[in-house]
């Protein structure tokens, strides 16, 4: 309930948030619903004394179970006050609460509702929904069905006190595993199979594999009901994944953001911050400036900053029009002016190239067509085709959004197909073309 004072104050919290309403920009906090501290007053209360009130916010046994996880791990961890054990998904240090008891739920729900209520936020990004619940004493970690009946029990909260509140979870696992938590628990998820999806194509220059997985949680979810992005806090950040190609960075970058559901963006990913693990080094300063700790703080930063923060920061690639950062920007402002972009359904189309990735943004009033090269040569002769009923039949204008040059115009069938189109003699290695088809 209260902001760390390395941070400020409440007060300063909520001039913050009033300060990004003025701008039309909304706030969701991380919430860690899954685990505390294993320095939290409660949890050291609950280790001492078997009578506290905080003994069944945590998970006990005297003696250790003998079970491991499905990936052999331990996740029960000896107290080192009473010798009993306490469960702990992550780590010895981040005790998992126990949503078997009632009592822990109501307090996320207090959490909550003060933090929309009294602070002003517009949602959560929710942390590990996946592992609220566990069963079988541990061995099973992850998407069991009472984690279904808590997450309903609290979304069904928060639209009654924040009808306008938006909540995403982290459910780290395939859109196979995502489903189940649809339609009536948070209002979206990351989608890790679709972020998986795109740094392979791009690492590897084959978009063999890219849509597929795209394809079938369009089917299955509605739009932003679901959310892409490239990395995370947790995972290698795309530019050192990619292996310092900056080219396949904007390559990344272009599909991302062209892709239905709604993008995240994690920071520094646009100005193409490097960074591997182990985690702190993920989550380094932002680099705003080229100085001594980036303009992240006066004083010493609580990490030293990366290598690259002379040339991936704001201040370097502002003015550049061919910067990292000023392609993320053209990007997001098509998507917010163009409907087909925002909310549009996605076709893919056939090539005769596997290393061409293309597809349809459609909405029923507009259509943009996203050409990409993944590979590392130029290609000549890339025909595009498509099932019937993609477009209205006729002649249509490709106009450029994304520069580049203009495209031939496209002739769709009278079935609505696109044959053999070629939009472009030639297609340079690492090059996106965007083009808005207008019916003539």
């Amino acid at each position: 309930y209260r902001v760390d004072a390395e941070y400020g104050t409440n007060d300063d919290f909520k001039r913050l948030i009033a300060a990004a309403h003025r701008r039309g920009i909304a706030v969701l906090v991380d919430l860690v619903l899954n685990h505390a501290s294993s320095e939290h007053p409660a949890f050291k209360e609950a280790q001492r004394d078997t009578a506290s009130p905080y003994r069944n916010w945590f998970r006990w046994l005297p003696a250790h179970p003998g079970v491991k996880n499905r990936w052999g791990g331990d996740n029960w961890h000896r107290s080192s006050v009473r010798g009993d054990y306490y469960y702990g998904f992550f780590w010895g240090g981040m005790p998992d609460l126990n949503y078997e008891n009632p009592v822990v739920l109501d307090e996320a729900k207090k959490i909550s509702r003060f933090w929309l209520v009294e602070m002003g936020v517009d949602g959560f990004r929710l942390d590990a929904i996946r592992h609220l619940i566990e069963s079988e004493q541990g061995a099973i970690t992850e998407n069991v069905p009472a984690t279904h009946t808590v997450l309903r029990d609290y979304s069904a909260y928060i639209r009654r006190i924040a009808p306008h509140a938006y909540t995403i979870g982290e459910v780290w696992d395939s859109t196979g595993a995502m489903l189940p938590y649809y339609p009536d628990q948070l209002d979206s998820h990351f989608a890790f199979e679709v972020a998986d999806s795109i740094i392979a194509a791009v690492r590897s220059g084959s978009a063999r594999k890219l849509l597929p997985p795209l394809v079938r949680i369009q089917q299955a979810i509605p739009d932003q009901r679901w959310a892409p992005f490239l990395r995370n806090h947790d995972q290698t950040r795309t530019l050192t994944e990619l292996g310092g190609d900056v080219s396949r960075a904007k390559v990344a970058a272009t599909i991302l953001l062209t892709l239905p559901g709604l993008p995240f963006v994690y920071y520094g990913e646009e100005l193409g911050m490097g960074g591997n693990k182990p985690d702190e080094r993920l989550r380094t300063p932002m680099h705003w400036r080229r100085t001594r700790a980036g303009g992240f703080t006066t004083g010493t930063a609580w990490q030293p900053l990366q290598p690259d923060s002379l040339t991936a920061s704001v201040e370097a690639q502002d003015a550049d029009p061919a910067s990292l950062l000023n392609l993320y920007r053209r990007l997001i402002h098509l998507r917010a002016a163009n409907s087909a972009l925002a909310t549009g359904e996605m076709v893919p189309l056939t090539t005769n190239s596997d290393a061409v990735a293309a597809y349809l943004r459609r909405d029923g009033k507009r259509a943009v067509l996203v050409v990409v090269n993944l590979g590392a040569a130029p290609l000549t002769g890339v025909r595009l085709s498509s099932a019937g009923a993609v477009l209205r039949a006729g002649r249509h204008l490709a106009k450029t959004l994304l520069g580049g040059g203009s495209a031939a115009r496209l002739r769709v069938g009278t079935d609505g197909s696109i044959q053999t189109y070629i939009p472009l003699p030639v297609i340079r290695p690492m090059a996106s073309h965007l083009f808005e088809l207008v019916k003539q």
